[in-house]
């Protein structure tokens, strides 16, 4: 598999407090129902990315998201809100994270050059949200090469509406790295990537790390979740 990092899809910086893309796009309306469990990462007030609810409090991301794209500093998880469902000005759940624990085979790089293959935080919640609310998604770890996989995320077109990719082929993979048909724009970072098929809950196999180029075809590069994961969820809650 020949692939070149073209960027990373890596926290956002607005530029402009986040929520007020007036002009934003409106996203469709199946985007964001049954599936509330995504919501935004509200990042210090000054960047973004995107998680996804996988317990009552714990959030799965991208472990870059963690990270001052500047300084290679870590980000005080205090600083970091869970805006789940967030759609316009209003969020089904608002919670405040308290604890980040990142793969311990990650390692950030200031240069972009991440090590996508890790690329997983999970996130813990000052509080439980209800699944009365929100239902957590269901992890599973099969995705494999020819699948057909949705993705949704917040971006710096969709910043306080989520945007639903469908179709999103999956080119190749390689141990936990995925490579995807889907394009992803920046903010995008953390996103789940879905199966959605009719009749069944949703499950979330993958969490968008970059976006990158296979010879001249932009694709999306996502990481697949498999045993370590568990261990991660068990530090962090």
């Amino acid at each position: 598999m020949r692939l070149t990092i073209a960027a990373i899809a890596a926290c956002l910086s607005l530029g402009m407090p986040l929520g007020a893309a007036a002009d934003e796009p409106q996203a469709r309306a199946e985007s964001t129902q049954g599936l509330e469990a995504v919501g935004r990462l509200n990042i210090a007030n000054k960047s973004m990315c995107t998680g996804a609810l996988v317990a009552p409090n714990l959030v799965l991301t991208a472990a870059h998201c963690l990270f001052d794209p500047r300084t290679g500093a870590r980000v005080d998880p205090q600083s970091i809100w869970f805006e789940a469902g967030l759609s316009g000005r209003r969020a089904v759940a608002l919670r405040q994270v308290v604890k980040a624990v990142v793969h311990p085979q990650y390692r950030y790089r200031p240069s972009g050059t991440h090590q996508i293959g890790n690329d997983l935080a999970v996130l813990r919640l000052d509080r439980p949200i209800s699944s009365r609310q929100i239902e957590p998604l269901a992890m599973h770890s099969g995705a494999e090469r020819g699948d057909v996989l949705d993705v949704m995320s917040y971006t710096q077109h969709h910043a306080t509406r989520p945007s639903l990719k469908r179709s999103c082929s999956v080119l190749a993979r390689k141990s936990r790295t995925l490579v995807m048909s889907c394009l992803v724009d920046f903010g995008a970072s953390g996103s789940p990537v879905l199966e959605l098929r009719p009749g069944q809950a949703p499950r979330l196999v993958s969490v968008i790390s970059a976006k990158a180029a296979m010879g001249r075809r932009p694709v999306s590069i996502g990481t697949a979740l498999d045993s370590t994961l568990s261990d991660l969820i068990r530090r962090a809650g």
